[in-house]
């Protein structure tokens, strides 16, 4: 078996990416380091001779300049167009929360020595002192994922006669926000599709991994991915002075009550070929109200994260309904309970209180709006919506929905308590593989078949599961769920088309089963982010010019085969 000894070079590139700061929406960062690949790839003999095949590709944006870079190069080893994507993200999340030694976030030589100033953990110590973990912002998350692929594409593009078909690299900037720089490589993939007649087959991904617990000592790829949707909740109360309690209804009662029932409620996790999804969880629940008052809330919101391995948008909105209903009608039912006692311990008769259960999706809400108000209320809220984005782009996703329910109930002539049930971020495919299409069972028998040849070299068990068990990229290269899905989440979005849209056709257009054969090491978006160094700079690529080599040229010629050898 071919085995690449990519370690050192590898390395150094990855140092390379991470001395540059890419912080995720801070001007020029991330152009900086989309740059510094592109001019990495200029440099190859191979693109001096084809320098249509790299490019720097401005993202588009509605607030920030900023860019990606990628290269692909065109096997000679037959007349093929099969082309294998691999991509990896730029970004990177901030680095406050590095304090004091914010200046060496972004330095790996000299970030070591400077946490053994401080009190940090044993367990970050003894890491440090092994030698065998490389520090700093985007060392995992994910710039060496990213020089594995430079390294593939730099080998690759001296031995094209290796591919039948082509291999493009992709290392995209905006994945930490709301994935600008994927959805825009779609639209390149696809005049690349049309310029070049590519045949998309697959993609690799090579996202961080790291262990699930403490003594976990294996090492992980992941084919498909999870999905992420954000289910959230735009509560509006009656108020009240507090010397009348009873006199309103808290907003805050009612997202306490949906915390209670959504938050690491079991029966919420989602199952998929024998893999169990972590449980929802709260992300932001808050009122709307300015300073101290004596005064209940208003109205109040909240959102919770939900990950889906089987799960469509349809079904997750369905329970996100059932859950505000269970919520509501056990707030009405405590608060009267609440108020009958009191009334027995003041000796005043008991008048059940007037709330009643009111909740509609943002679908259900906007119809029954237009049912009110007619067409004047549908091109209004239209209008309201393009007009917000227009003046401020910068918004928040999730308080740009917020703006325009609340700018809808304005139209409502019940001015009871209610509750709207919306999607509030962006779209996150989960993309299942099952084997059902020819596409699939190649990349699932090549990653197979690579993991097996890698093994020997790597002391740790190399593990296959089958969803990537965070947010990624990965999601946005292929569609399990029916359009029709998308659709109704659309209609459930105050954002689409005004701010935000999937684009399930652009999607379908590449729609590659994905694997990811990613970075592994500790801490993900911590102070102490390290990668493991001899796994993600040698097996990592290893494993990914492996599968390379399955898909796009199963049959290496013997006098080739020796050729790489003796190079290697």
């Amino acid at each position: 078996m071919t085995y690449l000894h990519c370690y050192e070079e590898v390395k150094q590139l990855t140092k390379d990416l991470v001395s540059i700061p890419s912080i995720v929406r801070e001007p020029g960062g991330e152009t900086n380091c989309a740059r510094k690949i592109h001019a990495y790839y200029m440099s190859l003999d191979y693109f001096k001779e084809h320098p249509d095949q790299t490019r720097i590709l401005q993202t588009e944006d509605d607030f920030v300049v900023r860019h990606s870079a990628y290269a692909y190069v065109k096997g000679t080893g037959g007349s093929s167009n099969r082309t294998l994507i691999l991509i990896g993200h730029i970004d990177t999340v901030g680095v406050d929360d590095f304090g004091p030694l914010k200046e060496y976030a972004f330095d790996p030589d000299r970030l070591p020595s400077k946490f053994l100033e401080l009190a940090v953990s044993d367990e970050v110590r003894a890491d440090i002192e092994s030698g065998r973990y490389l520090f700093g912002r985007g060392a995992l998350d994910m710039k060496s994922g990213v020089a594995g692929h430079m390294y593939l594409i730099h080998y690759f593009s001296r031995h094209p006669e290796l591919l039948d078909g082509n291999l493009l690299a992709y290392a995209e900037c905006d994945e930490e926000d709301n994935s600008h720089g994927i959805i825009t490589g779609l639209k390149e993939f696809k005049r690349l599709k049309e310029k070049e007649g590519f045949e998309y087959i697959a993609c690799v991904n090579a996202d961080y991994t790291t262990p699930y617990h403490p003594a976990d000592t294996n090492r992980y790829v992941y084919f498909g991915s999870i999905g992420k949707l954000l289910p959230s909740y735009y509560v509006v109360g009656k108020e009240t002075h507090v010397g009348q309690p009873y006199g309103g209804l808290d907003p805050n009662q009612i997202l306490s009550e949906l915390t209670r029932l959504i938050e690491l409620n079991t029966d919420l996790c989602d199952e998929a070929q024998g893999e169990v999804m972590v449980p929802p969880i709260s992300l932001k629940q808050a009122d709307f109200k300015e300073g101290y008052t004596v005064q209940t809330a208003l109205a109040a919101f909240a959102y919770y994260n939900f990950f889906t391995h089987s799960m469509s948008p349809v079904d997750v909105m369905q329970i996100a309904r059932q859950k505000a209903v269970e919520a509501f009608d056990n707030v009405v039912r405590s608060i009267n309970e609440s108020y009958r006692r009191y009334c027995e311990k003041s000796h005043v008769e008991y008048v059940p209180l007037p709330w009643k259960t009111r909740v509609y999706t943002w679908e259900e809400y906007r119809n029954y709006l237009a049912s009110l108000c007619g067409d004047t209320f549908s091109h209004h809220i239209e209008e309201f919506a393009a007009k917000l984005n227009e003046a401020e782009p910068a918004l928040d996703l999730r308080l740009f929905s917020v703006r325009v329910i609340e700018e809808a109930h304005r139209w409502d002539t019940d001015k009871s308590p209610l509750v709207v049930v919306f999607f509030g971020s962006i779209f996150s495919a989960r993309i299942e593989m099952t084997g059902k299409t020819e596409k699939e069972q190649t990349l699932l028998n090549a990653v197979e078949q690579a993991v097996a040849s890698v093994q020997p070299q790597c002391p740790n068990p190399i593990r296959i599961r089958m969803f990537y068990p965070y947010i990624s990229d990965s999601s946005f290269m292929a569609l399990s769920d029916d359009v029709s899905s998308i659709a109704s989440m659309g209609r459930n979005m105050p954002s689409w088309k005004s701010k935000y849209y999937y684009d399930a056709d652009l999607v379908m257009n590449i729609n590659v089963p994905v694997v990811n054969i990613g970075t592994f090491g500790k801490d993900g978006h911590k102070m102490t982010e390290r990668v493991d160094m001899r796994y993600t700079f040698e097996n990592v690529p290893n494993m990914t010019f492996q599968t390379i080599l399955r898909c796009l040229a199963p049959e290496i010629p013997e006098e080739v085969s020796e050729k790489i050898s003796e190079e290697v």
